[in-house]
């Protein structure tokens, strides 16, 4: 870790989720204790900090939280993120504290939550500060802000990336669980790349913009850092949901896999640029070395549309809308604003509204082709940002250098993509190296799948902390996703099994092959075509091989309506006491059926029937 960013630790230090959960299970009397402990840890003269809050504001937080835990009669179950400490980017409202997108000029006193504290403190976490940014979230370098700039957690020389400075470099030394950050340009990715950290920039409109200070409306969302993709994931779900108030906030279609292929296809672009730098061009072709070992198939593909239209953000109309977002201070007192921020803002004034209509209808051809381009991959790959610069040459070539460290975001959320950003290596330099997958909306916990795999696959220490990776940080069952119905299968819609495709053409994925519990019993029903086998819930059954899928909410009613009497589909418990949905057959059907529970699944009995033919 870059020595000058030590804080002193606590036991608590690069705790994730997953610890927090274990150490209230250990210890559920010990949140106050435990949560005064890591806010006496944290240090104001720490500049990624720009507000830690005062003991009276703390114990505010914790009371609630216990009014909440007697709400729910003593249980954590409604409160999956229980006494869990988390940091908030400053141009994200905290109610009752300050919030000044690093400009001192612009300070008010937050009224509310932004919906997404809201939604994240109503399942238990706990806010512990507030973080430095480029001024009005504008830059990707982490210099823009009158408080300093954030030093990278590896190397001092080098730029902490922006414009979430001060929640990723937090983040990263475990000085918090996780930590949001707003990415309009790639803000929530770039930081993550520098620091070894995973950055999860969500789907538009999936976590709601309500209370945050606007950088671009129409382009902004909340983005989260965590070490683990899982934590990542577990956040997102816990802030994100449809919010009335955010005019731009949308429902999930439940239309997206939950997962991707068994064999996935990357797309990767056909020309790449790292502006000199050797290690960073080295180490993504190493990345995709690995990829492709593990059963990626890589294709490249045209990349022009998406660097046009990367460029459109800061060099087109669509600047003007910072020069909108950023309002009075700007036509007030400009002298307050970062220089080089206050230069970007202004520049919105050269365009017309001709202007930005043209660049709003070359943004819809240029997603529209984009869009295209990604449909039959599972995602695209690319290089989180193509260098690093070190604090002395971005102060020689502010605008450049930031504009290079979007050259493989900027475009994203122009084209309404969701992205992942995921630690990938350490150069030979120290330095992290990372990569960043990119998918049509609402692809995100596909995107997350793929990243806990690849995470695990690399045993590269959490941020910036010198832990090194544990079982527990990459839980094997993650839980069934809200977005989709978990359906077990037991006969022809088995893997390889004639009626399967029904599954994956309503992109299901499966999840894995398990047992239902020991009180089922398999029949051959008769003439059925192709041939079914029938389950039925009985006494003296047997346990009966099925695989689990997860198939699209949105899917699942096509689904069901495919599935011929006598079968259907009711509630199935498994081995392991799980219940999840599944192929149930009415009892008449069984009157001249074989009964075929000894082979112990559909598979093994179909095999048996070949075996008698080719003998």
């Amino acid at each position: 870790m870059n020595d000058s960013l030590r804080s002193a630790t606590t036991p608590f230090h690069a705790f994730t989720l997953h610890d927090w959960q274990q150490h209230y299970q250990t210890a559920p009397d010990s949140l106050r204790s435990s949560l005064s402990m890591v806010l006496g840890s944290l240090s104001s003269r720490d500049n990624a900090w720009l507000y830690l809050p005062t003991p009276a504001q703390l114990e505010t937080q914790l009371a609630h939280l216990e009014q909440l835990r007697r709400d729910a009669d003593g249980s954590l179950a409604s409160l999956p993120l229980f006494g869990v400490p988390f940091a908030v980017k400053d141009n994200i409202d905290v109610g009752g504290w300050p919030t000044s997108a690093a400009c001192p000029a612009f300070t008010y006193t937050a009224e509310a939550d932004a919906t997404v504290v809201a939604n994240l403190r109503a399942k238990g976490a706990i806010v512990v500060g507030k973080t430095n940014l480029d001024q009005f979230a504008t830059g990707l370098v982490g210099t823009r802000s009158p408080h300093g700039a954030v030093l990278n957690t590896f190397d001092a020389a080098y730029v902490s990336g922006g414009s979430s400075s001060g929640s990723a470099s937090v983040l990263a030394r475990g000085l918090v669980a996780f930590s949001l950050g707003t990415d309009t340009a790639g803000s929530g990715r770039v930081p993550a790349g520098f620091n070894n950290i995973v950055g999860l920039k969500p789907t538009k409109g999936w976590l709601s913009s309500n209370g945050v200070v606007p950088a671009c409306r129409l382009n902004d969302t909340v983005s989260i850092f965590a070490l683990t993709v899982i934590d990542a994931q577990t956040v997102a779900h816990a802030a994100g949901g449809y919010d009335a108030a955010d005019a731009y906030s949308r429902s999930n279609p439940h239309t997206a896999p939950a997962a991707m292929s068994v064999h996935p296809r990357f797309a990767v672009p056909d020309s790449l640029e790292f502006f000199g730098d050797a290690l960073a061009e080295f180490e993504f072709e190493q990345a995709l070395e690995r990829l492709t070992s593990n059963g990626v198939t890589l294709v490249p593909i045209d990349f022009t549309p998406f660097r046009a239209l990367a460029e459109q953000l800061y060099y087109g109309a669509w600047v003007a809308e910072r020069t909108v977002a950023v309002g009075k201070i700007f036509e007030d007192m400009p002298e307050t604003m970062d220089p080089t921020v206050r230069g970007i803002v202004a520049n919105g004034l050269n365009y017309s509204a001709c202007d930005a209509w043209r660049a709003e209808y070359l943004r819809a051809e240029l997603a529209r082709k984009i869009n295209l381009a990604l449909e039959g991959f599972d995602a695209l790959i690319v290089p989180t940002s193509p260098t690093i610069r070190t604090l002395e040459e971005m102060a020689q070539e502010p605008v450049l250098f930031n504009s290079q460290f979007g050259t493989y975001t900027n475009f994203t959320n122009l084209a309404d993509l969701s992205a992942l950003a995921l630690p990938s290596s350490l150069r030979a330099d120290g330095l992290p190296s990372g990569i960043t997958l990119i998918a049509p909306a609402w692809h995100d916990d596909a995107l997350a799948a793929f990243g806990r795999q690849w995470q695990r696959s690399l045993g590269l220490p959490l941020g910036a902390t010198g832990r090194e990776l544990s079982a527990s940080d990459f839980m094997s069952n993650v839980a069934a996703s809200p977005d989709h119905v978990r359906v077990a299968v037991v006969g022809a819609h088995l893997t390889g099994m004639p009626l399967n495709f029904q599954l994956t053409q309503r992109k299901g994925v499966r999840v894995e092959q398990t047992t239902t519990a020991a009180s089922y019993k398999l029949y051959a029903l008769a003439n059925t075509t192709p041939p079914k086998p029938g389950l039925v819930k009985t006494d003296g059954g047997s346990a009966i091989t099925v695989e689990l899928w997860d198939i699209p909410l949105a899917r699942f009613g096509e689904f069901v309506a495919e599935i011929p009497a006598p079968l259907g589909i009711g509630s199935l418990q498994l081995a392991d006491g799980r219940t999840v949905k599944g192929f149930i057959c009415e009892p008449w059907a069984i009157n001249d059926a074989t009964d075929v529970t000894h082979f112990g699944g559909w598979r093994n009995y179909v095999s048996h029937l070949a075996s008698l033919k080719n003998a």
